[in-house]
């Protein structure tokens, strides 16, 4: 099992930053991602906060790939690229928990 950390860095106007760490028995990577705002909003409703919203997608990129495979550094919106269902699938995540 893998621990996630997510520490907001930076808020700024138009986007968050955060440090997320995702360490396990291999060892740990650290990854800074962007949030814009706007999407932030489409895609919760505000019904969450941005740092669960960030936790749960590294959640379902570990799923999908080790840790090691994850890109240090990105936007949010890059999952969209390698996983097309990311969004329809978070939506459903977060409504259950």
């Amino acid at each position: 099992m893998t621990n996630i950390q997510v520490q907001l860095k930076e808020d700024q106007v138009q986007s968050y930053t955060f440090e997320v760490t995702c360490a396990d028995d291999g060892g740990q990577t650290t990854h800074s991602v962007t949030l814009d705002k706007s999407n932030y909003i489409t895609w919760t409703d505000r019904k969450i906060k941005p740092e669960i919203w960030v936790e749960k997608s590294f959640e379902f990129l570990l799923e999908r790939e080790p840790k090691e495979s994850i890109l240090r550094r990105f936007n949010m919106t890059v999952i969209l690229e390698y996983f097309p269902e990311y969004i329809r699938e978070m939506k459903q995540l977060c409504r259950s928990n």
